[in-house]
């Protein structure tokens, strides 16, 4: 299950490709070799050096390799502009952590850019395996994993590959009662993942927690409805009760609900609800009229949380309220 740089590395590029970001990277690595030979060609030779790492980086956002030399080529050319950018679009692939980006601010970056890439592998290694052994097996630095990912921004389609690929090795592990509300805070931040939501049902239905699986394939087949991953799962519920024990109900409106607002809570980063609960604060001593559903839901898509707003408008549709389908197509719309 996978709850899976030009001055950008661009977000476009969801799947990694390590065939072409290595191939791109060894290219990378002669033409820099070749800068450090003719010192009338340097420039030139780091340039195509420089071309050829930001390829690496676009193919395959997940070797730590590929980054590396991007920083390192960056600082020999002296764009501190270039470094700013990249530091920022890996920030952003690790979670956009507040207090990360906060440094960009702070240091040199023709001088520190290096150790600032350095020091959040060794935070947060990009490979699986090596988190695995690094982070997720030591239990204080799992435990401070676990709550930072509460403040991070996951929506970004290689944020949620990266995170996605780690907590699987939790899943292979064998470690499901760590590795579900991970893969819940995951797949709420981008909830068209239903590859996604179609392994975290099949975990509910093994643990015969029979209505979170239904709510996780339900939510699999709404953004994916050629794979009715959902009606597959009632007919085999029925197949099976039927005649052995009382026959299984799908879940009432609310126990959707309930889920509903649970994931809508996961869907945006803490640090964003605790801003979003200041400017609530703030505008509260202004006027005592407290803010509607829907205006709730105008806001959320105005500002960019489509997630959440999905699931609020979900909710509502849900519980009666039509007029929230409008919201909801709109919410459903914006993630394609």
């Amino acid at each position: 299950m996978v709850v899976s740089v030009g001055r950008r590395s661009g977000a476009e590029l969801q799947h990694p490709r390590r065939s072409l970001g290595d191939r791109h990277r060894a290219q990378a690595e002669k033409f820099l070799r070749n800068s450090e030979k003719d010192e009338n060609k340097r420039i030139q030779c780091l340039n195509w050096a420089e071309q050829s790492s930001r390829q690496s980086v676009l193919y395959d956002f997940t070797n730590d390799e590929n980054w590396r030399l991007l920083i390192q080529i960056k600082v020999l050319i002296g764009d501190k502009p270039g470094i700013h950018a990249v530091i920022e679009d890996l920030f952003l692939i690790l979670g956009r952590d507040p207090e990360r980006l906060r440094t960009l601010q702070e240091v040199d970056l023709l001088d520190h850019g290096v150790d600032l890439v350095n020091a959040a592998f060794e935070v947060d290694p990009l490979d699986p395996e090596l988190w695995y052994h690094n982070v997720a097996s030591d239990e204080g630095r799992f435990e401070e994993f676990s709550e930072r990912i509460k403040r991070l921004d996951l929506r970004d389609p290689r944020t949620n590959i990266v995170f996605g690929r780690r907590i699987e090795r939790l899943y292979t592990a064998g470690r499901h009662d760590e590795f579900i509300p991970l893969a819940r805070r995951i797949v709420a931040q981008r909830p068209q993942n239903h590859e996604a939501w179609i392994g975290l049902g099949r975990l509910h239905e093994r643990r015969e927690e029979y209505d979170e699986a239904w709510l996780c394939y339900d939510q699999a087949q709404t953004h994916f409805p050629s794979r009715p991953v959902r009606d597959e799962y009632r007919e085999r519920m029925d197949a099976r009760l039927d005649g052995e024990r009382k026959s299984w109900k799908i879940p009432d409106i609310s126990t959707r609900e309930i889920f509903l607002t649970r994931m809508e809570s996961l869907a945006t980063p803490e640090s964003s609800n605790q801003i979003a609960l200041e400017i609530e604060d703030d505008d509260t001593e202004v006027s005592e009229v407290g803010e509607s559903e829907q205006d709730r839901l105008k806001r959320m898509l105005d500002e960019g949380e489509i997630q959440a707003a999905l699931f609020l408008a979900r909710r509502l549709v849900t519980s009666g309220e039509e007029w929230a389908q409008a919201y909801y197509d709109s919410a459903m719309e914006q993630l394609q």
